[in-house]
């Protein structure tokens, strides 16, 4: 972890690969999101940090938050290595939990185009996005330091039979 809580370890190889995090055991932490802007995420990933050290836990890639926003209500995620403990914020994702990762070079203002062409590539192969994940990798007192801003956007996906079905009869109308 680096001085300003910013992981210093994530999965670089994960840019552009669809990544299955089935069954994975994580330590998730609800938070306040009115209309995807989630509020006093400080505070909440602090108690979540505290909460990694009080149960000692060991985390795959120490500091690396997955946040997913709703209308009122979101949460951050951290994947952990499965220790067994008992405690009620530490579970399991659930089975399938496929995402498509991309690594975006710059802030959440230019994101927009990023998660465009994500979106486009699971159309594109009869595959239906659901939930957002953002995981910011560098802050304002280390993103000179790191090459700018950096955030690994995951991208939840099921596999869609109707979207293959009309992905399959657009084929044959070209043909």
């Amino acid at each position: 972890m680096l001085d300003c809580g910013c992981p210093e370890h994530y999965p670089e190889d994960w840019h552009g690969r669809d990544v299955d995090l089935s069954g994975h055991c994580i330590l998730r932490l609800s938070i306040p999101t009115p209309v995807h802007m989630p509020v006093g995420i400080e505070a909440y990933l602090q108690r979540q940090q505290r909460s990694v050290e009080e149960l000692e836990l060991s985390e795959e890639w120490p500091n690396l938050v997955l946040v997913r926003t709703g209308i009122w209500k979101g949460e951050i995620i951290r994947l952990i290595k499965e220790e067994g403990s008992l405690s009620r914020l530490v579970g399991y994702l659930p089975r399938p939990f496929q995402v498509r990762a991309h690594l975006h070079h710059g802030n959440v203002s230019t994101l927009r185009n990023s998660l465009r062409l994500i979106q486009q590539s699971l159309f594109d192969e009869g595959k239906m996005p659901k939930d957002l994940y953002l995981s910011h990798l560098t802050c304002p007192r280390c993103r000179d330091r790191r090459g700018g801003d950096l955030i690994l956007v995951l991208r939840q996906w099921q596999e869609s039979p109707t979207l293959k079905g009309r992905l399959a009869k657009q084929q044959l109308r070209k043909k």
